[in-house]
């Protein structure tokens, strides 16, 4: 995995305010590089450190792998969730990044 690129995803994810989520394809566009998979394996291998629970699914869905860690996040930090609670309601809590 090209290490530029990975340091990349990692400094914008760390930018992400509490209580605001990024789609992993977002992160992408973002970047200019790589798409939601390239993004996803870079979260998956050195994600542990930044606030990985801020980058979801397009649709504001989870990754089984976040599961309940990510939801005690989400409360402390006010994340608006959809009404079942079972995704992140994007129309809320997707930041708007400007560089």
């Amino acid at each position: 995995m090209d290490d530029h690129f990975t340091e990349r995803v990692l400094q914008l994810v760390e930018q992400i305010p509490p209580g605001k989520v990024l789609a992993y394809g977002l992160i992408a566009e973002i970047l200019q590089e790589g798409g939601p998979r390239q993004v996803g394996r870079v979260m998956a291998l050195e994600g542990g450190g930044v606030p990985w629970w801020r980058v979801v699914r397009a649709d504001g869905s989870l990754p089984p792998s976040h599961g309940v860690d990510a939801q005690v996040h989400y409360v402390e930090e006010g994340t608006p969730m959809k009404a079942n609670g079972s995704a992140v309601d994007m129309s809320q809590a997707l930041w708007r990044f400007e560089d």
